[in-house]
């Protein structure tokens, strides 16, 4: 792998233990074999709306991405080397092409009142214990084995991670790297249909490759989206002889001193539990109040309701809303664990999973039983069409997430959903070139 010079900082490389983005060969559509780039990209693969979302994209393109993040098949071997095949194919008829050079990459999404420039790379992988790369949520182990395989029979990292770190002021370290490349032509622009523009520019020069070294290797990163895939960038490495280019993973890394992420709730989706049982099985746990109108309206209450001290969610399934507030302080301080700092025992995802799933409704935390849904209308209407109960949550601050990374402190599973994500299909890492 072409990296960036780096050493013990005596000439003033940046020190080992800080974040190393390298450069890598990007693999990129072409875009005159294909309909149109925005036809050929998707969300990250746990955002894809299934089965609806899922067919709209396989439509859309013959090449869409996710023919290779989501393949269809039999089996999940068969799943993985279908993906395979394809990817292999696709590099064969130029569909797919690796840009000439190594290159770090900057990534700008605009769009629904958000700016958000970073930069595309291959990131170092560090342990947990050195404190360059901060999680904040836990991980499934059955989601690690899915990406671990399909990453190992592609031989590519498919879709960048969402990491955020604090940038400084320094207009000469990647900030100032960034703010000149974007007057420059972009390798490629597309606006998708969520409404996003983007646009991607190439970073080869050795003195800017240079510049964004040193002030990265100073810094650290909370994984803001990806969690599961940055677990298995963690799993395949350790399977693989070093050095090499599994010792990296594709990460798009933005400055949200500059650039503020969104921060949204990823809702429940309860399967087997119908909104009517739910509720019969509260007694005097929360206090609850039925919302007639609609989805926009019972939002806004939620919204009201979590912004007084307490937790608060909104059922849905049964063409109603159901507002539930004011927990029993007795129950919560009987259900939820009390070894972690009092932010955490007072997360709405803490109360919810401790109190809500695990002592009141007795649900098992599998995915038969729970699903997980971005989309506030696809819950409801997910939990309308089959009898279940959608939990919609309210989102946590950016702060409060950092804050409980930083005391290594993890939040229950799919907690947050910062964004926006970036785009599926515009830039893949393959090993193989790198």
């Amino acid at each position: 792998m072409s990296t960036p010079g780096h050493g013990n900082g005596a000439n003033g490389s940046p020190p080992e233990q800080g974040l190393r983005l390298a450069p890598f060969r990007g693999l990129r559509y072409d875009p005159e074999r294909v309909g149109s780039l925005a036809s050929v990209t998707s969300p990250p693969y746990d955002v894809v709306v299934r089965p609806d979302g899922l067919r709209h994209l396989e439509t859309a393109d013959p090449h869409n991405i996710v023919r290779l993040i989501l393949p269809q098949a039999a089996t999940p071997a068969d799943r993985h080397r279908q993906a395979a095949e394809t990817l292999r194919r696709w590099q064969q008829e130029r569909v797919l092409a690796a840009d000439p050079v190594p290159a770090l990459y900057v990534y700008e999404q605009r769009g629904d009142g958000i700016l958000q420039r970073g930069l595309i790379g291959a990131l170092r992988l560090t342990p947990r214990e050195e404190g360059v790369v901060l999680p904040h949520e836990d991980v499934m182990p059955h989601i690690i084995e899915d990406r671990a395989a399909l990453m190992r029979d592609t031989g590519a990292n498919l879709e960048p991670l969402l990491f955020s770190y604090r940038g400084g002021d320094d207009e000469e370290g990647a900030a100032g790297v960034i703010e000149r490349v974007i007057r420059t032509e972009p390798l490629l622009s597309t606006a998708t249909d969520d409404g996003y523009a983007h646009r991607l520019w190439s970073i080869t020069d050795p003195e800017d490759l240079d510049r964004i070294d040193r002030d990265l290797g100073h810094r650290h990163a909370l994984i803001a989206d990806g969690h599961h895939r940055w677990a298995t960038y963690l799993r395949l490495r350790a399977e693989q002889p070093a050095p090499g280019p599994w010792d990296f993973g594709l990460v798009l890394l933005v400055d949200t001193a500059r650039y503020p992420l969104r921060v949204r709730a990823i809702h429940r989706l309860l399967h087997k539990l119908p909104v009517a049982d739910a509720l019969a099985a509260l007694g005097g746990a929360f206090r609850v109040r039925t919302i007639e109108k609609t989805l926009p309206y019972a939002l806004e209450a939620l919204e009201e309701a979590a912004s007084r001290p307490g937790n608060a969610f909104l059922l849905a399934g049964d063409g109603r809303f159901h507002l539930l507030d004011r927990p029993d302080p007795q129950l919560l301080a009987r259900t939820v664990p009390t070894d972690r700092p009092q932010a955490w025992r007072e997360l709405d995802a803490t109360v919810l999973h401790s109190v809500l799933l695990e002592h009141i409704w007795q649900v098992p935390d599998d995915p038969e039983h729970i699903g997980y849904i971005h989309e506030t209308a696809a819950a409801v209407k997910q939990a309308e069409r089959h009898g279940g109960t959608a939990v919609l949550m309210h989102p946590v601050h950016e702060d409060v997430v950092r804050e409980l990374a930083e005391q290594g402190v993890t939040m229950p599973r799919k907690s947050t959903s910062f964004g926006p994500k970036p785009a599926t299909g515009l830039v893949l890492r393959s090993l193989a070139l790198n």
